[in-house]
């Protein structure tokens, strides 16, 4: 009898999930990259609750949907080794989901950290 999958296991098979991607996609990377970036900027920048809130669920639905972005791909490239319109096609359809997060999440960022940059770097309110 197999043994029942615990919360532990789903823990520990996610941080599994997050470190692969890190390791081997490149745009988990980067996203990575942005996002510590964006910390340090909102740590200097002593933002509130709510703006930390704002930023922090726009970047996460970026990496979140890029997960699964990468989680397509490999699924549709396990079905479908060869060349095919509609695994192309699925692919990037993920991948536009990928690119709406982000630009909404840059959009979020100027609005949130647009007029503090602004303030810190040129002093005016």
């Amino acid at each position: 009898m197999k043994r029942q999958h615990t919360l532990r296991d789903s823990f520990r098979d996610a941080s599994v999930g997050l470190r692969t991607a890190l390791r081997e996609e490149r745009n988990m990377r980067i996203h990575f990259a942005a996002l510590v970036l964006l910390c340090a900027v909102s740590l200097a920048l002593g933002l509130n609750a709510l703006e930390w809130a704002l930023l922090l669920l726009a970047a996460g639905a970026v990496v979140g949907l890029e997960l699964l972005n990468s989680a397509i791909e490999r699924a549709v490239d396990l079905a479908e080794p060869r060349e095919n319109e509609l695994a192309a096609m699925s692919k990037n359809l993920a991948a536009g989901g990928v690119l709406v997060a982000s630009v909404v999440a840059v959009l979020v960022g100027c609005l949130v950290l647009g007029p503090k940059l602004w303030a810190a770097v040129f002093g005016v309110r």
